[in-house]
């Protein structure tokens, strides 16, 4: 039984690797459908989130299950618990990418981006994946280190949500309010999608140390 029970652990860990990698996946696809105007990528954004859904709800239902069942401590107790807090935080990562997408849909068959903002959008699409990246190995290797570089990679994605609004709220502005009011959503979701991130570093960290990183409860705690 105990050997099942360990068997689980692992496969739980896994499949929240798996759910990461998908969160990273739907932003991937996001961003190209938003600069690209891609209305079939947007699209498939859309589709594939119900995968994103069902296996946050089957992990949480198989954590609880073992929670009963097995009355785990020490550190097979903080895995299971903060594995609640990671489906949330992943599939609301997945949420994120979905809104990008939504955006370009939206806007479809024009492209959403103004030109001069393409850049920094980008950039911050590209953040987002190698964040995302980042997060599926340290969930793999519970590595310490490689969360504190999420969070100072975090300090990329403010320092790009800056900029996009610099530009946004420059007197040559010639866009319109609907645009101004795209990119000003666009840049929260990449921002929160960042957030997110360091969400789960940060609970990583608590799953290897037993204490959460100093100072975290007071910067940024994910929200939406």
């Amino acid at each position: 039984m105990r050997d099942l029970y360990h068997d689980e652990l692992d496969d739980i860990g896994n499949s929240l690797v798996a759910m990461t990698y998908l969160a990273g996946t739907a932003m991937e696809r996001a961003t190209n459908a938003l600069l690209d105007g891609d209305l079939n990528g947007a699209e498939r954004v859309v589709s594939d989130d119900t995968a994103i859904d069902a296996l946050r709800a089957d992990l949480e239902a198989r954590t609880f299950l073992l929670l009963s069942l097995q009355q785990p401590v020490a550190t097979d107790l903080r895995v299971l618990v903060t594995t609640l807090h990671l489906v949330a935080d992943l599939e609301r990562m997945g949420d994120l990418a979905l809104h990008v997408a939504k955006v370009a849909r939206m806007r479809y068959p024009d492209v959403a981006v103004p030109t001069e903002l393409r850049d920094v959008i980008s950039q911050m699409g590209k953040v987002a994946l190698s964040l995302v990246d980042k997060v599926a190995e340290v969930i793999k290797g519970r590595d310490v280190q490689l969360a504190a570089a999420i969070e100072a990679e975090d300090d990329s994605m403010d320092a790009l949500h800056r900029k996009l609004f610099t530009q946004l709220l420059a007197d040559n502005w010639s866009h319109g309010t609907e645009a101004a009011i795209d990119m000003t959503l666009l840049g929260r979701y990449y921002e929160r999608y960042a957030d997110h991130a360091v969400g789960v570093a940060r609970r990583i960290v608590f799953i290897a140390t037993g204490s959460m990183p100093a100072g975290s409860a007071a910067v940024k705690p994910p929200k939406n």
